[in-house]
Protein backbone atom coordinates (compact mmCIF):
# COMPACT_ATOMS: atom_id res chain seq x y z
CA UNK A 1 0.00 0.00 0.00
CA UNK A 2 1.03 3.60 -0.23
CA UNK A 3 0.66 6.33 2.11
CA UNK A 4 -2.30 7.05 -0.11
CA UNK A 5 -4.33 3.87 0.80
CA UNK A 6 -4.08 2.31 -2.68
CA UNK A 7 -2.22 -0.41 -4.30
CA UNK A 8 0.62 0.77 -6.36
CA UNK A 9 -0.27 0.69 -10.04
CA UNK A 10 -3.68 2.28 -8.97
CA UNK A 11 -4.49 5.84 -9.55
CA UNK A 12 -7.40 7.33 -7.52
CA UNK A 13 -9.59 9.74 -8.91
CA UNK A 14 -12.22 9.61 -6.17
CA UNK A 15 -10.15 11.96 -3.76
CA UNK A 16 -7.54 15.29 -4.96
CA UNK A 17 -3.87 14.63 -4.64
CA UNK A 18 -1.23 16.89 -3.69
CA UNK A 19 0.82 15.98 -6.79
CA UNK A 20 -1.75 16.99 -8.84
CA UNK A 21 -3.01 19.71 -7.13
CA UNK A 22 0.38 20.86 -7.50
CA UNK A 23 0.65 20.31 -11.16
CA UNK A 24 -2.96 21.97 -11.87
CA UNK A 25 -1.87 25.39 -9.58
CA UNK A 26 1.21 25.48 -12.21
CA UNK A 27 -0.76 25.13 -15.23
CA UNK A 28 -0.09 21.63 -16.16
CA UNK A 29 -2.59 19.28 -17.72
CA UNK A 30 -2.41 16.25 -15.57
CA UNK A 31 -4.65 16.33 -12.96
CA UNK A 32 -8.61 15.52 -12.65
CA UNK A 33 -11.81 17.59 -12.01
CA UNK A 34 -11.25 16.81 -8.49
CA UNK A 35 -7.74 18.36 -8.17
CA UNK A 36 -8.77 21.93 -10.32
CA UNK A 37 -11.49 21.90 -7.14
CA UNK A 38 -9.45 21.51 -4.85
CA UNK A 39 -6.38 23.60 -6.50
CA UNK A 40 -9.37 26.65 -6.73
CA UNK A 41 -10.40 26.42 -2.82
CA UNK A 42 -6.46 26.28 -1.81
CA UNK A 43 -6.26 29.58 -3.87
CA UNK A 44 -9.42 31.08 -2.45
CA UNK A 45 -8.15 30.24 0.89
CA UNK A 46 -4.34 31.43 0.34
CA UNK A 47 -4.74 33.65 -2.41
CA UNK A 48 -0.63 33.81 -3.58
CA UNK A 49 -0.65 30.09 -3.46
CA UNK A 50 -0.10 30.44 -7.17
CA UNK A 51 3.33 32.12 -7.33
CA UNK A 52 4.07 30.79 -4.44
CA UNK A 53 4.07 26.97 -6.17
CA UNK A 54 6.31 28.54 -9.04
CA UNK A 55 8.48 30.10 -6.45
CA UNK A 56 9.17 27.27 -4.88
CA UNK A 57 9.41 25.57 -8.13
CA UNK A 58 12.08 28.32 -9.34
CA UNK A 59 13.94 27.78 -5.77
CA UNK A 60 14.50 23.87 -6.80
CA UNK A 61 16.12 25.31 -9.77
CA UNK A 62 18.38 27.39 -8.60
CA UNK A 63 19.07 24.86 -5.57
CA UNK A 64 19.70 21.75 -8.10
CA UNK A 65 22.27 24.11 -10.32
CA UNK A 66 23.66 25.29 -7.18
CA UNK A 67 24.44 21.57 -6.17
CA UNK A 68 25.61 20.48 -9.19
CA UNK A 69 27.75 23.64 -9.32
CA UNK A 70 29.38 22.42 -6.65
CA UNK A 71 30.88 19.01 -8.02
CA UNK A 72 27.31 16.82 -7.63
CA UNK A 73 26.76 14.39 -10.09
CA UNK A 74 23.50 12.48 -9.14
CA UNK A 75 20.39 13.70 -7.76
CA UNK A 76 17.89 11.63 -5.95
CA UNK A 77 14.17 13.59 -5.89
CA UNK A 78 11.97 12.00 -3.58
CA UNK A 79 8.28 13.65 -4.19
CA UNK A 80 9.01 14.40 -7.73
CA UNK A 81 5.22 15.28 -8.95
CA UNK A 82 4.34 15.30 -12.49
CA UNK A 83 6.65 15.82 -15.32
CA UNK A 84 6.82 19.87 -15.91
CA UNK A 85 9.36 21.45 -18.03
CA UNK A 86 12.16 21.75 -17.22
CA UNK A 87 12.02 18.44 -14.73
CA UNK A 88 15.36 18.14 -12.23
CA UNK A 89 17.52 16.14 -15.11
CA UNK A 90 17.41 18.90 -17.45
CA UNK A 91 17.75 21.67 -15.16
CA UNK A 92 21.19 19.68 -14.15
CA UNK A 93 22.05 18.85 -17.64
CA UNK A 94 22.57 22.53 -18.00
CA UNK A 95 25.50 22.88 -15.66
CA UNK A 96 26.42 19.27 -16.44
CA UNK A 97 25.41 17.00 -18.62
CA UNK A 98 26.32 13.28 -16.79
CA UNK A 99 24.12 13.87 -13.56
CA UNK A 100 22.21 11.12 -13.22
CA UNK A 101 18.63 11.29 -11.09
CA UNK A 102 16.47 8.95 -9.12
CA UNK A 103 13.16 10.34 -9.03
CA UNK A 104 11.17 8.77 -6.34
CA UNK A 105 7.01 9.67 -6.12
CA UNK A 106 4.18 7.44 -4.08
CA UNK A 107 1.46 8.92 -6.89
CA UNK A 108 1.15 6.03 -9.89
CA UNK A 109 -0.11 8.49 -12.05
CA UNK A 110 3.33 9.83 -11.83
CA UNK A 111 4.71 6.57 -12.55
CA UNK A 112 2.52 5.97 -15.88
CA UNK A 113 3.87 9.15 -16.96
CA UNK A 114 7.52 7.80 -16.57
CA UNK A 115 8.77 8.24 -20.11
CA UNK A 116 7.88 11.97 -20.76
CA UNK A 117 9.54 12.44 -16.83
CA UNK A 118 12.73 10.46 -18.29
CA UNK A 119 12.49 11.77 -21.81
CA UNK A 120 14.49 8.68 -23.20
CA UNK A 121 17.04 9.35 -21.08
CA UNK A 122 18.64 6.31 -19.90
CA UNK A 123 20.98 7.20 -17.08
CA UNK A 124 17.88 8.38 -14.74
CA UNK A 125 15.36 6.35 -13.40
CA UNK A 126 11.68 6.03 -11.78
CA UNK A 127 10.61 4.50 -8.27
CA UNK A 128 7.41 4.68 -7.00
CA UNK A 129 7.87 4.43 -3.14
CA UNK A 130 6.90 6.04 -0.29
CA UNK A 131 9.00 8.64 1.86
CA UNK A 132 8.03 6.94 5.08
CA UNK A 133 9.70 3.77 4.06
CA UNK A 134 13.27 6.16 3.33
CA UNK A 135 15.48 2.42 3.52
CA UNK A 136 13.37 0.79 0.94
CA UNK A 137 13.99 4.00 -1.07
CA UNK A 138 17.59 3.52 -0.50
CA UNK A 139 18.08 0.17 -0.80
CA UNK A 140 15.54 -0.01 -4.41
CA UNK A 141 17.76 -1.46 -6.92
CA UNK A 142 16.38 1.06 -9.63
CA UNK A 143 17.80 3.50 -6.90
CA UNK A 144 21.03 2.05 -6.70
CA UNK A 145 21.39 1.33 -10.81
CA UNK A 146 21.57 5.42 -10.83
CA UNK A 147 23.13 6.45 -7.61
CA UNK A 148 26.33 5.18 -6.01
CA UNK A 149 26.01 5.65 -2.33
CA UNK A 150 30.05 5.99 -1.93
CA UNK A 151 30.04 9.20 -3.96
CA UNK A 152 28.20 12.98 -3.08
CA UNK A 153 24.43 12.23 -3.53
CA UNK A 154 21.94 15.67 -3.83
CA UNK A 155 18.79 14.44 -1.76
CA UNK A 156 15.62 16.78 -3.02
CA UNK A 157 12.61 16.85 -0.45
CA UNK A 158 11.17 20.16 -2.46
CA UNK A 159 7.56 20.20 -0.92
CA UNK A 160 6.69 16.93 0.02
CA UNK A 161 8.08 16.94 3.78
CA UNK A 162 4.93 19.17 5.32
CA UNK A 163 2.64 16.10 4.07
CA UNK A 164 4.25 13.89 6.85
CA UNK A 165 3.09 14.47 9.89
CA UNK A 166 5.01 14.30 13.12
CA UNK A 167 3.23 10.88 13.55
CA UNK A 168 5.15 10.04 10.47
CA UNK A 169 8.51 11.06 12.58
CA UNK A 170 9.70 13.16 9.80
CA UNK A 171 12.85 13.80 11.11
CA UNK A 172 14.12 10.30 11.48
CA UNK A 173 12.68 9.63 8.30
CA UNK A 174 15.48 12.47 7.24
CA UNK A 175 17.91 11.30 9.34
CA UNK A 176 17.73 7.82 7.26
CA UNK A 177 18.32 9.39 4.35
CA UNK A 178 21.39 11.73 5.88
CA UNK A 179 22.94 8.65 7.60
CA UNK A 180 22.94 6.70 3.91
CA UNK A 181 24.63 9.93 2.44
CA UNK A 182 28.59 10.50 2.08
CA UNK A 183 30.23 13.66 3.34
CA UNK A 184 29.98 15.90 0.63
CA UNK A 185 26.22 15.20 0.09
CA UNK A 186 23.33 17.43 -0.03
CA UNK A 187 19.87 18.25 1.29
CA UNK A 188 17.50 20.25 -0.52
CA UNK A 189 14.17 20.45 1.00
CA UNK A 190 11.27 23.35 1.05
CA UNK A 191 8.12 23.63 3.48
CA UNK A 192 4.86 24.84 3.48
CA UNK A 193 4.66 27.42 6.51
CA UNK A 194 1.76 29.84 8.59
CA UNK A 195 4.51 31.78 9.88
CA UNK A 196 3.30 34.65 7.32
CA UNK A 197 -0.37 34.34 7.75
CA UNK A 198 -3.31 32.31 8.68
CA UNK A 199 -3.82 29.48 6.62
CA UNK A 200 -5.87 26.82 8.46
CA UNK A 201 -8.66 27.10 5.64
CA UNK A 202 -5.42 26.19 3.21
CA UNK A 203 -5.13 23.23 5.45
CA UNK A 204 -8.94 22.35 5.17
CA UNK A 205 -8.69 21.74 1.52
CA UNK A 206 -6.00 19.19 2.21
CA UNK A 207 -8.00 17.67 5.13
CA UNK A 208 -10.44 16.56 2.05
CA UNK A 209 -6.88 15.18 -0.42
CA UNK A 210 -4.77 11.79 -0.06
CA UNK A 211 -2.54 13.61 2.24
CA UNK A 212 -3.31 16.12 4.86
CA UNK A 213 -0.52 19.72 5.00
CA UNK A 214 0.94 20.14 8.53
CA UNK A 215 2.73 23.88 8.34
CA UNK A 216 5.54 24.37 10.18
CA UNK A 217 7.29 27.14 11.88
CA UNK A 218 10.65 27.94 10.63
CA UNK A 219 12.43 26.65 13.71
CA UNK A 220 10.82 23.42 13.51
CA UNK A 221 11.71 23.40 9.89
CA UNK A 222 15.49 24.30 10.31
CA UNK A 223 15.62 20.78 12.72
CA UNK A 224 15.27 19.03 9.41
CA UNK A 225 18.52 20.19 8.43
CA UNK A 226 20.07 18.47 11.34
CA UNK A 227 23.29 16.69 10.50
CA UNK A 228 24.14 19.01 7.89
CA UNK A 229 25.63 22.68 7.37
CA UNK A 230 23.15 25.15 5.99
CA UNK A 231 25.07 27.39 3.06
CA UNK A 232 24.14 31.16 2.67
CA UNK A 233 21.55 32.45 2.96
CA UNK A 234 20.32 29.58 5.17
CA UNK A 235 16.77 28.87 5.33
CA UNK A 236 14.33 31.82 4.23
CA UNK A 237 11.36 32.00 2.08
CA UNK A 238 11.98 30.38 -1.42
CA UNK A 239 11.65 33.50 -3.67
CA UNK A 240 14.67 35.14 -1.03
CA UNK A 241 17.29 31.87 -1.66
CA UNK A 242 19.86 32.98 -3.95
CA UNK A 243 17.31 34.99 -6.49
CA UNK A 244 18.42 35.26 -10.03
CA UNK A 245 15.71 37.69 -10.78
CA UNK A 246 13.74 40.23 -8.57
CA UNK A 247 11.09 38.11 -6.65
CA UNK A 248 7.84 38.89 -7.50
CA UNK A 249 5.23 40.82 -5.84
CA UNK A 250 3.19 39.57 -2.90
CA UNK A 251 7.09 37.40 -1.91
CA UNK A 252 7.09 38.32 1.62
CA UNK A 253 3.56 36.31 1.58
CA UNK A 254 4.81 33.12 0.56
CA UNK A 255 4.41 30.57 2.86
CA UNK A 256 7.49 28.21 2.20
CA UNK A 257 10.61 27.82 3.47
CA UNK A 258 13.75 26.35 1.06
CA UNK A 259 17.08 26.01 2.23
CA UNK A 260 20.32 23.72 0.79
CA UNK A 261 22.82 22.18 3.30
CA UNK A 262 25.63 20.03 2.99
CA UNK A 263 26.92 16.99 4.73
CA UNK A 264 30.46 17.51 6.41
CA UNK A 265 32.80 15.44 6.48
Amino acid sequence: MSQDGFRAGEIDTSRPHPARIYDYLLGGKDHYEVDEKAGDALAAAAPEVRIGVRANRAFMRRAVRFVVGSGVRQILDIGTGLPTSPNVHETAHEVAPDVRVAYVDNDPIVSAHADALLNGTGENSIVLADLRDPRAIVDHPDVRRVIDFDEPVAVLLVAIVHFLTDADKPEQIIATLRDALPAGSFLVLSHATGDFADRRDAQAVYSKASATLNLRSRAEVERFFDGFELVEPGLAQVPFWRPDTEPPAGSGEIGFYGGVARKAG
